[in-house]
């Protein structure tokens, strides 16, 4: 009987951060369709995402305080801030497919910013990957990455480092809440981009207002309940392979809605980015499983 159960319960954990990567991957698209500035649609986005997660974390039954360090609390919550404001203003300035494919290096970053911060040495395998993913930036850059700014890719690519910076940070906190780094870090990128909004006046109108809302509760508030859900259910590889489905839906809508179309020598390099992430974090799921 707990056979079944754990079977079911490793399904819906699949299900679960299959949809989150779903949500994760319609931001490029969101991005582009809203006129405003960059840092404000961080900013905005981030306020509604945050008091999401503050309502739902209020109207939880769990709500007792978790331990933590502070240090590691604003250093997860700047890294993501600093993620979340370059992304969105990456979007602006390059492809939709630079920008995420990019920004995927992360885990490779983390392992590398790991040995430093939490005192994890690489494995040969780790140092493979990164070759792979200097191989697949190769290729971006080739020919000034056709399709997109060369700003707007170096946007991308200091995103991935900064994301791999809160994945680190989140580890080294391993018994303290996720959340509390997510949130802050919400709120830190709100009050970045104040100054903005008196520079840049949002326009409400339907579209941009409809968005804005979207990518607050669901693309990003939602997709990081779902996610939550589905990484106690499953083992990380798999978690982690299963949302590698985001990169590749992140161009598809945009090309289906705006006709942006990615070069191929962008996805080749993009492919060969994802290869290296499966296989570092493949290898550290045997580790950590012997």
């Amino acid at each position: 009987m707990s056979q079944v159960f754990n079977h079911n319960s490793t399904r819906l954990g699949q299900g679960a951060v299959f949809l989150c990567a779903v949500l994760w991957s319609t931001s490029g698209l969101f991005i582009k369709l809203i006129n405003w500035d960059p840092i404000v649609i961080a900013g905005l986005r981030s306020l509604i995402a945050g008091l999401f997660m503050l309502t739902i974390r209020f109207l939880s039954a769990r709500r007792r305080m978790v331990p933590f360090k502070l240090r590691y609390l604003w250093g997860g919550g700047f890294a993501y801030s600093i993620t979340m404001l370059l992304f969105v203003s990456a979007n602006k300035l390059t492809t939709s497919a630079n920008a995420i494919l990019l920004q995927y290096s992360a885990p490779v970053w983390a392992a590398l910013l790991g040995w430093i911060l939490a005192k994890e040495k690489p494995r040969m395998v780790n140092w493979i990957s990164l070759a792979m993913v200097i191989g697949g930036l190769c290729l971006f850059f080739k020919n000034g990455l056709a399709g997109g700014s060369s700003t707007g890719n170096l946007l991308a690519l200091l995103s991935g480092i900064s994301f791999g910076a809160n994945s680190v940070f989140l580890r080294i906190q391993k018994d303290g809440n996720p959340a509390d780094a997510l949130i802050l870090a919400h709120i830190l990128t709100f009050f970045a981009s104040i100054p903005f909004l008196f520079l840049h006046p949002p326009s409400f109108t339907i579209a941009n207002t409809t968005s804005i809302l979207f990518m607050g509760v669901v693309q990003l508030g939602m997709a990081s309940l779902l996610f939550a859900y589905g990484i106690k259910r499953v083992p990380v590889v798999q978690a982690m392979l299963t949302a590698a489905i985001e990169p590749i839906l992140n161009p598809v809508w945009v090309l289906l809605v705006t006709g942006e179309k990615p070069t191929i020598i962008a996805m080749l390099g993009g492919l060969i980015i994802i290869a290296a992430v499966m296989v570092s974090t493949i290898d550290l799921s045997k580790k950590t499983s012997v």
